[in-house]
């Protein structure tokens, strides 16, 4: 199948028209949309995926014994997350929310990335190294800074893309009809995810919109929206490789900016902090469990001889030895608290070198160990 093709095939399709490889049992429901991709590569994917399943399962278990602050699961959303950054070009960047964890484990997960979790900035500082921006606490309003990125990728005349992801709820803010708006009037080649687990905090989405989709939002700024499964990770590596292509092709007769929304759920709580429990009933997260991604790829990659017990096996075992890797020099690595005063303003306020001053006082007077044991 030509790329024309394949693009008319995603994008003229009614905005409900969900893009769809595999079923819920992993077997193939459209073959001429199935990438064609090497067994390394399938195997890495799902590697992937798995590990930013048990990093999950370890960053909340951290969280409940005290050893890092408040953390967002991402337990159910590893499909759209690994497969659109697999479908994405080294030097394409990623701008995420706070969920978005397996964007980050794609890019090889700088160990450093738990530090923020810990409180410590430079978690935060060593995503540039893998063309990731810091993640985003306030909802929304890091999308117009990504199609500022991406519009600056395009007058510099590179052949790169900004993938920015962001939950349902960013779609009441308007830093997002903003960001649309603009990508849409000067053509960026950016990559709009919106990652719909169906629920903003305890919004459903049926209060979120009274549109039928959230592709289809897209249309008021005319350029092309696609609703996708976002547990099926080829589903997404296609149509995100598809609008990659489309973004960076100068000679292209559509928009280069796309709209993606990939339909998924959150397994688990919006945050440590939250108790899902008070407003969804637990039936529904179990029928979404049945379509969980990681089992539904690995059915595939089993039918397929490119996986099996051993290989599994092997795959758990290096993962188990990573994270502990990650999580011990994460937790030995020692913060300079000077630094919480370095990058607040470009020029120190009155107020804020008297704190300074004062914490070098307290540090002259007792020493470090003294105010941690203290604290």
């Amino acid at each position: 199948m030509t790329p024309d093709v394949l693009e008319d095939d995603l994008f003229d399709r009614a905005p409900d028209d969900r893009v769809r490889v595999l079923d819920a049992d992993g077997n193939v429901v459209a073959p001429e949309l199935e990438p064609e991709l090497e067994p390394e590569t399938l195997r890495s994917m799902y590697r992937d995926m798995r590990f930013a399943r048990r990093f999950d399962e370890r960053a909340i278990s951290l969280q409940r014994q005290g050893r890092i602050g408040t953390y967002a699961s991402l337990a159910g959303q590893e499909g759209s997350q690994i497969g659109s950054t697999y479908a994405l070009g080294a030097d394409d960047t990623i701008s995420y929310q706070y969920r978005e964890h397996g964007a980050v484990v794609a890019r090889d997960l700088p160990w450093e990335y738990l530090l923020y979790w810990m409180g410590h900035e430079d978690g935060n500082a060593a995503l540039a190294d893998v063309s990731v921006f810091p993640l985003n606490i306030s909802i929304g309003s890091h999308l117009p800074h990504a199609v500022g990125w991406s519009w600056a990728e395009k007058l510099d005349d590179q052949e790169n893309v900004t993938v920015v992801h962001f939950g349902d709820g960013a779609t009441s803010e308007g830093d997002f009809h903003e960001a649309m708006n603009f990508a849409g009037v000067v053509d960026t080649p950016t990559i709009f995810f919106c990652n719909n687990n169906q629920w903003a905090i305890s919004v459903p989405q049926e209060r979120q919109t009274a549109s039928a989709t959230f592709a289809q939002k897209a249309d008021a700024y005319g350029f092309d929206g696609v609703q996708v499964d976002g547990m099926d990770p080829l589903a997404t590596y296609v149509v995100t490789n598809v609008a990659r292509t489309k973004a960076i092709d100068p000679d292209t007769d559509r928009l280069r900016p796309t709209l993606i929304e990939a339909v998924q759920y959150r397994f688990g709580a919006h945050t440590t902090a939250d108790d899902p429990s008070v407003y969804r009933d637990e039936a529904e997260v179990e029928e979404w469990r049945e379509r969980d991604p990681i089992t539904r790829f690995e059915s595939y990659l089993r039918d397929r001889w490119i996986l099996d017990d051993e290989l599994i096996e092997e795959i758990e075992a290096e993962i188990e030895e990573t994270l502990a890797s990650v999580i011990d020099r994460a937790e030995t690595a020692e913060a300079d608290p000077r630094e919480m005063f370095e990058y607040t303003y470009e020029e120190p306020t009155a107020r804020l070198e008297e704190q300074r001053a004062y914490l070098e006082e307290l540090r002259s007077r007792h020493g470090d160990d003294e105010l941690l044991e203290y604290e």
